[in-house]
């Protein structure tokens, strides 16, 4: 078996999953398409004091499919009808017909990915050292300044800003502050 890519609907890649291998299954088509992934990455957010993790999709509107090619590489006729029959789906990724199998070392990279235990959420911080910003909340709101460091563990970052016309290090949530 090779590793197909398929293209589907944004925000749709779960229930394409889950369809597709109940169909699989109902259909008695174990033998042509084997494992169907997604992979996903915990992310922890914090937003006004409280925390919620959430699953994010490492690769948005795509389903990687194991999956056994007929001998000339086109994928066999009753799994073809099966699978354009799936609400959300798009096509392989390929030409008409004749998707192109993956690479192995893409293959390796994307089953580590979707094979990874569930670890400890991480937390998502969109600034770097050096990035201008502004404080959106708390003591300091309004105020502008230049990210110093940034501890993602804690989700605090250190920000430079001027008060008094002198420049003052101040530790705030991710949350908080914007680019400017």
């Amino acid at each position: 078996m090779h590793w197909y890519v398929l293209r589907v609907a944004a925000n749709k890649e779960m229930q394409v999953k889950e369809a597709l291998e109940r169909k699989t299954a109902q259909e008695g088509l174990n033998d042509v398409i084997g494992r169907i992934e997604v992979p996903t990455e915990q992310i922890k957010r914090i937003r006004a004091g409280k925390q919620t993790v959430h699953k994010r999709k490492l690769y948005p509107g795509y389903v990687f499919m194991e999956m056994e090619p007929t001998e000339d590489g086109r994928v066999p006729e009753g799994a073809w009808f099966m699978i354009k029959g799936t609400g959300g789906v798009g096509d392989f990724i390929g030409t008409e017909g004749m998707p192109t199998p993956m690479r192995d070392t893409d293959v390796a990279k994307m089953l580590l990915d979707a094979e990874k235990p569930e670890e400890a959420p991480s937390i998502k911080v969109e600034f770097q050292k050096g990035d201008h910003i502004k404080i959106r909340e708390g003591a300091f709101e309004n105020f502008e300044g230049t990210v110093d460091s940034i501890d993602a563990e804690r989700g605090i970052v250190k920000v430079i800003v001027t008060i008094f016309g002198r420049s003052t290090p101040l530790d705030i949530e991710y949350w908080q502050i914007e680019k400017v």
